[in-house]
């Protein structure tokens, strides 16, 4: 199956350019948003080895607190198929983390999972290499409401509402038709640049939403695991 509407790459704010792509993209990529809100209330408080597992461009490494953490980023060998080249990280199969035993005491992984065909065995690997006490964050995509209240009883901690899960579906199918791969479609891309100002509304409103926590966290964007071993 093709796919329509590839992510863009998420890299650090680490220039000029940089940062306007970082923080500009999260006007817009609702999901994105929630991670990083998520992230940064655990990421700058790590202290001693920190292990990013699917690193890619490392982009929440500069959350980290450069004088108490050494950085230690780690991705699949053949990573540039998501469109990541990053040099100053250690390549492996995807499964076997290459460091020994209780080495870290915290571990970052940022949407990874879903792409790993044996995840139960990285997970094994994250509970491995953690020394006892160590802090990991990692969070994976969803948009699962919850059902048959109050029988449904477990849930990882929520990213977004519904309000943000709508947004970000509405901005998908935007982008996804303004430049369409069917020359057909093309008739239609006026509409979706007459559609473009209401939309920004729209996207406007969604931050509102969450500056204000409105909206209802039983259908979220996806979630965030935080654990310590």
């Amino acid at each position: 199956m093709a796919e329509g509407f590839r992510p863009v790459s998420n890299t650090p704010p680490i220039s000029f350019t940089g940062k306007l792509k970082f923080y500009g993209r999260m006007i817009l990529d609702l999901q994105i948003l929630t991670i990083y809100r998520d992230i940064k209330k655990t990421i700058p408080y790590f202290t001693g080895n920190v292990l990013d597992i699917g690193a890619g461009q490392s982009p929440y490494k500069h959350l980290l607190n450069a004088q108490q953490t050494k950085y230690y980023g780690i991705d699949i060998v053949d990573a540039e198929k998501f469109d990541y080249n990053n040099s100053d990280i250690t390549p492996f199969n995807g499964e076997d983390v290459p460091f020994e035993n209780e080495m870290f005491d915290g571990v970052i992984c940022t949407e990874v999972l879903e792409h790993v065909q044996n995840y139960q065995k990285l997970i094994n690997e994250m509970h491995r290499v953690m020394k006892k006490g160590a802090t990991a964050i990692i969070t994976i995509p969803w948009s699962a409401r919850y059902h048959y209240i109050p029988y449904d009883f477990f849930r990882i901690s929520n990213r977004g509402t519904d309000i943000t899960t709508i947004g970000n579906k509405v901005i998908v199918v935007w982008f996804r038709n303004l430049l369409p791969s069917n020359p057909i479609k093309w008739i239609l891309v006026p509409i979706w640049i007459v559609l473009s100002m209401p939309l920004s509304l729209f996207v406007l409103l969604v931050h509102v939403s969450l500056w204000l926590n409105l909206g209802s966290d039983n259908d979220p964007l996806g979630y965030t695991i935080v654990v310590k071993k």
